[in-house]
């Protein structure tokens, strides 16, 4: 499972980036292919390099101490001990609205950010789970790929719009090798709603391997289940007031309010009844194996064991 979603993304990373080259070669022959792929590279190195600063700015959230939040650093500690991971830095952002996102561009430079809500609304077991899926995104390497996801879909975006503008002014005339203007509109159109679509493909694809790893680091998916039930049901009393391109970095969409009524390729998660079910089927799985354990003779269960 995990080896397919993995190739599933960078599928869908490599479509997206595909994009700007197409858009690249309709605006500029083979020199504007070539151009596209080195703005897609430039916006990857971007993402790489300053995705937690974007992902912390927009959510309004600021990094706290030991001293200020004894019991989130000594989740957060246990956490990437049990992840084999180093502590990553540690964020409150002041959004009533329970949630959180993990940021960085690999597991040395990382960070967790949790909103107020979620401290408020949520049970510490519950909280745990939050911060155990967080931190499987990280071990998963999922920052990087959202934050490279959801740049070169901005970009892509703005220069649809680019495109529009041209296609309303002319474009190219029958005479001319460029684009024509009808084929620019087209593309202004088409575009951002593809690469849009694959960044959400992306999105869903890593949340539900994240929630996967984040039950084997914290040992509990009913803590995670729990609280997933819990965020979906308060979220949407409370959207949150940041960007719709960084939707994809919470552990629920912070904007949903209305989601029943979307189709599921619109969504930037999985649907929760499918991420809880899963969770609730792992828990199952690990109750008939303690169960088994238990009813083995002592010799047998020492051998199981061993």
């Amino acid at each position: 499972m995990a080896m397919r979603n993995t190739i599933k993304t960078a599928v869908l990373l490599a479509s997206i980036g595909g994009l700007f080259v197409l858009l690249g070669m309709l605006f500029g022959g083979p020199v504007g292919a070539v151009l596209g792929l080195a703005i897609a590279f430039a916006i990857t190195g971007a993402s790489y390099w300053f995705s937690d600063k974007i992902a912390v700015r927009a959510a309004g959230a600021r990094e706290v101490t030991t001293q200020e939040a004894p019991e989130l650093h000594a989740m957060v500690e246990e956490l990437a001990q049990r992840s084999g991971l180093p502590k990553p830095r540690v964020h409150i952002s002041p959004s009533p609205q329970p949630n959180a996102f993990a940021t960085g561009r690999n597991p040395s430079h990382s960070a967790v950010a949790v909103t107020e809500g979620l401290l408020r609304e949520c049970p510490p077991h519950e909280v745990r789970g939050v911060l155990a899926h967080e931190m499987a995104h990280i071990r998963n390497r999922d920052i990087l790929i959202g934050s490279v996801a959801a740049a070169i879909a901005t970009a892509i975006s703005f220069l649809a719009n680019m495109a529009m503008f041209a296609g309303l002014f002319g474009g190219s005339s029958d005479d001319d090798d460029g684009p024509s203007g009808a084929t620019l509109l087209l593309m202004a159109i088409i575009a951002p709603v593809a690469a849009g679509l694959l960044q959400m493909a992306v999105s869903r694809s890593r949340e539900f391997e994240a929630d996967r790893v984040g039950a084997q680091i914290s040992g509990d998916p009913l803590a995670l289940a729990s609280a997933l039930r819990r965020l979906d049901q308060l979220s949407r009393r409370t959207p949150m007031d940041i960007a719709p391109a960084q939707a994809s970095a919470w552990i629920v969409n912070p904007l949903t309010g209305r989601r029943k009524d979307m189709a599921r390729l619109f969504m930037t998660h999985p649907p929760m009844e499918d991420r809880i079910a899963r969770l609730e089927a792992v828990a199952a799985v690990d109750r008939s194996s303690v169960d088994e354990r238990a009813q083995l003779p002592p010799t047998q269960t020492s051998s199981a064991l061993g």
